[in-house]
């Protein structure tokens, strides 16, 4: 991570705050009997995306943020896994989540690339 100085600096961390506030605009026409499920449940997890980035810069052990990426990772695949239903079910708008859906496989790859950068220099 050689030039950074912040998580916020990450552009990894940039793109994950991007998603995640894009989750809330999509998720924001969800039905309000869903308030307290799928969207609640959508927005936790991708708002712990960027979370977990930041918060594993933050630790400054490599085996630490190389945790925290797994979990942001996990993450990830929690908040795909909402939308997924939530478009079946007329809930979301199809292209909308196609958005959503290819911002986070490219999110996703630049979680690994990332791990395989720290992984690298450990």
């Amino acid at each position: 991570m050689s030039g950074v100085k912040s998580y916020q600096d990450l552009v990894v961390w940039k793109k994950a705050v991007d998603l995640a506030e894009m989750v809330y605009r999509v998720s924001a026409s969800f039905p309000t009997d869903e308030r307290f499920g799928m969207t609640s449940q959508v927005r936790r997890a991708a708002t712990s995306v960027a979370s977990n980035i930041s918060e594993g810069a933050e630790r400054r052990g490599s085996k630490e943020f190389l945790h925290f990426l797994g979990l942001a990772r996990g993450s990830l695949a929690e908040m795909e896994t909402i939308l997924i239903p939530a478009q079946r079910l007329g809930m979301a708008d199809p292209e909308q989540v196609t958005e959503l859906l290819a911002q986070a496989a490219e999110i996703g790859r630049m979680l690994s690339g990332l791990k395989s950068s720290i992984n690298a220099h450990v």
